[in-house]
């Protein structure tokens, strides 16, 4: 088999008037992650990941922000997509590690759920995603609550024949 792993970082301003998109599903907060897309930032930092492991560049130049199709898109289309780009290259998905860095909505809740809904949009099973949060203490754009960032790892294969 052979094997290669991908590093995907992704950030978001938070801004009232906006949807809190995470992980594919709205989560109720009084501020959103203001992006061209819906500003999902955990699955854009997993398509980065995937995209670098399939060696096929990054999120930005497969889907531009300044492309007018893809406004408010729903980043799970993206997702999928990035799934069948390294689905063309002979690749699968091993498993995907993932940390998101925000103080508040507390997000511990809702992980089961995004778990399932990138599980089903990736087509992989929810043991193989794991989700982590982590606040800032109080530091940094995080901690103030300007914002969130998400990390993700991801394994992928191609079996060799």
């Amino acid at each position: 088999m052979n094997f290669r792993v991908g590093f995907g970082y992704d950030v978001h301003q938070l801004a009232e008037g906006y949807t809190f998109t995470l992980g594919g599903i709205e989560i109720p907060h009084t501020k959103g992650s203001v992006g061209h897309s819906d500003g999902d930032t955990l699955i854009h930092a997993i398509c980065d990941a995937l995209l670098g492991a399939a060696n096929l560049r990054d999120i930005g130049f497969h889907f531009p922000d300044t492309s007018a199709a893809l406004k408010g898109i729903d980043s799970k289309v993206i997702l999928k997509k990035t799934v069948q780009l390294i689905g063309e290259k002979g690749y699968k998905i091993g498993n995907i590690d993932t940390t998101i860095s925000l103080q508040r909505p507390k997000i511990k809740d809702y992980i089961p759920q995004m778990q399932q809904i990138l599980a089903a949009t990736c087509q992989i099973d929810a043991d193989a995603i794991a989700i982590k949060a982590t606040t800032t203490e109080k530091l940094g754009f995080e901690g103030r609550e300007e914002g969130l960032s998400a990390y993700a790892v991801v394994l992928i294969y191609k079996e060799l024949q």
